[in-house]
């Protein structure tokens, strides 16, 4: 499994993970780089969580080298808990968080700006998640963190938020409270909490291809449905006359299955477009493509490198790519 990056702001703006370990845990396969700080819905105490007596008494103002009580992340030694008995959080309309929505903030030299609002957001990319190591200390927004809630962690939705996730391999979603920063990797779209890895199955391997669909909780009717797998092909609801999703027609929106592409740039003009191809294809760096869109009305051809079969090879890649002195790509799911 792999967690990443928290977010760590001034003081009062403190952005946190949580992590606690009283029991036996085992180390997670993937080691994030969750080396700021996130947040994380209230914390409880569920079957096989420690109690508030074991948890290390969480002080924000430390580094994080020494905040945490285990240096690397695990998860609970056994069986993964029962998800399907835990209740998904009901989105709600909830007052922004005092701490946690500081706009914009910079994190390890990168700065984000936060949403105003969660309505419309739709987006694709890799999930990841976190554990044991950050369980009862505080997010972002200065909850505890328990990682047997179905919470995550996001750069730029407003804290509390809601979003449905959905595994692009395996049409499996779940409900999260985002009321955490993070992750702070680069091609790291959402950091999940424990249960909400292990209920869509992005637990054991660690990180995966999913959808993240913002829910407006004044109306989560309103919400398009998630996409779907069907016979091995994602597919999404098809809209109706009046623009909303008609449930029960699903029309495909991805290949047989969704793949990870690197994009390095996106250019107006056709010959540096190519130019920019032709380097990335002298480096060896994979299959290079250069796809025309519209974008404003205009025309735009877009450098991608891929497709690439996982998360850790995309890591690896847009390493490569930074190292030819190009800036950091960016992570397109389809």
């Amino acid at each position: 499994m792999r967690r990443a990056g928290a977010l760590l702001l001034p003081v009062m703006a403190a952005l946190l993970l949580a992590g606690c370990a009283g029991h036996r845990t085992r180390p997670l396969a993937h080691q994030g780089s969750r080396d700021a700080a996130a947040a994380r819905p209230e914390a409880g105490t569920p079957p096989g969580a420690p109690s508030g007596d074991d948890r290390f008494h969480d002080d924000i103002r430390r580094d994080q080298a020494d905040r945490y009580r285990e240096q690397a992340d695990s998860v609970p030694s056994g069986p993964p808990p029962d998800v399907d008995k835990l209740p998904e959080p009901v989105p709600h309309w909830e007052p922004r968080s005092t701490y946690g929505n500081r706009s914009p903030y910079t994190v390890l030299g990168h700065t984000y700006r936060v949403l105003s609002s969660a309505k419309g957001y739709d987006e694709r990319g890799i999930a990841s998640f976190y554990g044991n190591k950050f369980h009862g200390y505080k997010t972002s927004n200065l909850e505890n963190y328990d990682m047997y809630k179905f919470s995550a962690a996001h750069k730029t939705l407003p804290l509390p938020s809601y979003a449905r996730v959905t595994n692009l391999a395996n049409g499996k979603s779940v409900i999260v409270r985002i009321n955490d920063r993070g992750p702070f990797h680069d091609n790291r779209l959402i950091d999940l909490s424990y249960a909400a890895a292990v209920k869509i199955g992005i637990w054991p391997k660690g990180t995966g291809l999913v959808e993240v669909r913002a829910i407006d909780p004044a109306h989560p009717e309103r919400t398009p449905p998630p996409a779907a797998v069907v016979n091995g092909q994602v597919k999404a609801a098809a809209p109706t006359a009046h623009g909303e999703p008609a449930t029960g027609a699903p029309v495909p929106v991805l290949g047989s299955k969704p793949s990870i592409y690197l994009q390095v740039g996106a250019f107006s003009d056709a010959s540096n477009a190519e130019r920019l191809a032709e380097r990335l294809r002298a480096a060896n760096l994979g299959t290079v493509q250069v796809i025309q869109a519209q974008s404003d009305g205009r025309t735009i051809r877009r450098v991608r490198v891929g497709p690439l079969p996982d998360a850790e090879q995309a890591d690896a890649i847009a390493r490569q790519i930074e190292a030819l002195g190009l800036p950091h790509p960016q992570v397109a799911v389809d």
